[in-house]
């Protein structure tokens, strides 16, 4: 299983990855912290992601994802991480800690982590 913060769920939909990235996703089974359905509807609503999440194109996207949700574990963990980030990145952060799951991130905070296991 692969865990994917919101950008790159984002960059996957539209089609916009690197072959670096295509690669890693291409055989997992994909999963998101639930924190990345509320993060993409507040990008919208900014206008900084032009999706929708109704459209058959990303219902199709949320029937093939695994939606891990936020447990106390995860919470708790998400304060004790070695970086310092929004609550929503850390929340994802703190799911892939937590469950042991890769994530696949573009985020320069979260990589520089020595605590969050990380796909690439």
């Amino acid at each position: 299983m692969l865990n994917l913060d919101t950008h790159i769920l984002v960059a996957l939909t539209a089609g916009d990855v690197s072959a670096e990235e295509y690669g890693c996703v291409v055989r997992q089974r994909l999963a998101i912290s639930d924190i990345v359905l509320w993060e993409l509807a507040m990008l919208i609503r900014k206008g900084r992601v032009v999706m929708d999440l109704d459209g058959p194109q990303f219902q199709r996207w949320l029937r093939n994802l695994t939606v891990i949700p936020i447990t106390l574990e995860i919470a708790r963990k998400s304060a004790q991480l070695d970086f310092s980030s929004d609550p929503a990145d850390e929340i994802i952060a703190a799911t892939s800690v937590v469950e042991k799951v890769p994530l696949l991130t573009r985020d320069q905070r979260i990589r520089r982590s020595r605590m969050v296991p990380l796909a690439l």
